[in-house]
């Protein structure tokens, strides 16, 4: 037999025979409890574990830090651990102590789950990562963990180990301490929404900050002014309210029939707002209005705004039954301190159903605003705002203003649209004849549905619409925000 093939021979048995004996498993296994006890100095298994809780919409300003921290120190590691769906299930607590008996956490690569730090941007954050440094001389070990409801973990969380639970101490401390000063969420627009598994699985949408000149919203003479000096202009003021001892936190009520420009109105306050954290709610989410504050606290100056603010502060004295969600709403706004640079911005079809104690009291609705319909002239400003661009004579732009009155300003808009479409249709330029054959269908009496969906001033208007159906949509995801991006907690 040739001498190289008898030497495979041989290596081959050894090698089947290693396999049967499981000793190549064991060596594997014991990878994490030897390499956490050789980082430390100390048998990893006589440690105490220290948990941080991490909630879900901060995970990535953990990721972002945990980053900063171990790269401090230029021997740093970062590892995975193995062993399938068990490492999901067990601390590492319960991971270590296994280890001694049932080898089965071998080190692999982390796992990382790509989340939105903006409109536009991503980032790949460690969600299953043990990483091993120094922090100010000592050896520490963390095994960083993302929220995932499926595994029954509904918050992110670090897991410190160190050789002095002294240590562990003083780096968890530096921790927060950095946590309470930087967030990617500080200065963007998000709306918060439901997860899967409820609130507490639920992540964050970032939205493009819109883009809106005072020109494009039209309401009365002074009225856009008046809302944003409260809204805007009053944190300007800090030092003289903080003088006379005058709280600076302030709420605003925007009410009106659906379709006259309260999300429009609000789009306007979050386009003159920059530098300032806006969060939406809206629909389902407006369940996490007590985690909102919460965020718009640490991250003023803050803006929340409350679509369609009805559906959850309904009026007790209709005899509904306890409200859970309205009294978090005025827990919210009533346990903000008097300097908290936040402003509430609630908007409703029916303020008729809006409960008083959220709109009388001073400190939670200091300013209550009725957008109205438009005008014979804010319907000609409407029209040619939407208009831009097409060559429509003036009389005839002012002859649709006088034959829809009673409409709104969302009206107007698909007025100009079914204009344009009418004319594609034919295959000719948009003329005069299409804004008049237009008009001439939307008031007609077979299209009493549309101007009700639209929101015209007729009869039995007002109440609210499945979704909103105020100007351009419910918050949040509206067609004006431009790019968004989103994150949750669980995949």
């Amino acid at each position: 037999m040739d001498e190289n093939l008898g030497k495979f021979i041989d290596n081959f048995a050894q090698l089947v025979q290693l396999a049967q004996s499981g000793q190549h498993r064991v060596q594997a296994g014991t990878q994490l409890l030897t390499t956490l006890t050789d980082h430390l100095a100390v048998p990893a298994e006589s440690l105490s574990v220290v948990v941080e809780e991490i909630p879900p919409h901060r995970f990535v300003d953990a990721d972002i830090l945990m980053a900063e921290l171990a790269g401090e120190d230029a021997d740093f590691r970062l590892v995975g651990i193995g062993g399938g769906d068990q490492r999901h299930h067990q601390s590492l607590s319960d991971m270590l102590q296994q280890s001694q008996f049932f080898p089965q956490f071998p080190l692999s690569q982390p796992d990382y789950a790509n989340l939105a730090v903006g409109p536009d941007e991503q980032r790949q954050a460690v969600a299953l990562g043990l990483w091993l440094f120094s922090h100010g001389g000592s050896p520490v070990a963390v095994l960083q963990r993302d929220a995932n409801p499926r595994y029954g973990r509904q918050s992110a969380s670090l897991e410190v180990l160190a050789g002095a639970t002294r240590n562990a101490a003083g780096f968890l401390s530096e921790f927060r301490r950095r946590m309470q000063h930087r967030s990617v969420l500080k200065g963007q627009v998000i709306s918060l929404v439901m997860g899967e598994y409820g609130p507490s699985a639920a992540g964050v949408t970032f939205h493009a900050r819109p883009a809106l000149d005072a020109s494009e919203v039209i309401l009365p003479e002074g009225l856009l002014q008046k809302v944003s000096d409260h809204a805007l202009g009053i944190a300007k003021h800090r030092d003289s309210l903080s003088q006379y001892g005058q709280h600076l936190k302030r709420g605003i009520l925007l009410y009106g029939r659906p379709g006259t420009g309260k999300t429009h109105t609000v789009r306007y306050l979050l386009s003159q707002s920059e530098g300032s954290t806006a969060i939406l709610l809206s629909g389902g989410s407006l369940a996490r209005i007590s985690e909102a504050a919460t965020m718009a606290r640490a991250l003023q100056p803050s803006i929340v705004v409350l679509e369609d603010c009805d559906l959850i502060a309904e009026d007790r004295s209709f005899g509904h039954g306890p409200q859970p969600l309205l009294f978090e709403v005025l827990d919210a706004m009533d346990g903000l301190d008097n300097d908290a640079d936040v402003a509430f911005v609630l908007t409703t079809n029916r303020v008729d159903m809006l409960e008083r104690a959220l709109a009388q009291r001073p400190g939670r609705v200091d300013l209550a605003v009725d957008v109205p319909l438009p005008a014979q002239a804010e319907r000609i400003r409407l029209v040619n705002l939407y208009a831009r661009g097409i060559p429509f004579s003036t009389s005839a732009v002012q002859d649709a203003a006088v034959r829809t009155e009673g409409t709104t300003a969302s009206f107007a808009r698909e007025l100009v649209r079914r204009a344009v479409v009418a004319a594609a249709l034919e295959g000719v330029p948009v003329a005069d004849s299409h804004l008049g054959k237009a008009v001439d269908e939307l008031m007609a009496d077979g299209e009493a549905l549309t101007r009700s969906l639209l929101g015209s001033g007729g009869e039995g208007d007002g109440g609210p619409l499945p979704g909103g159906a105020d100007f351009g949509g419910p918050f949040p995801g509206g067609p004006d925000f431009g790019g968004t991006a989103s994150f949750h907690s669980g995949n």
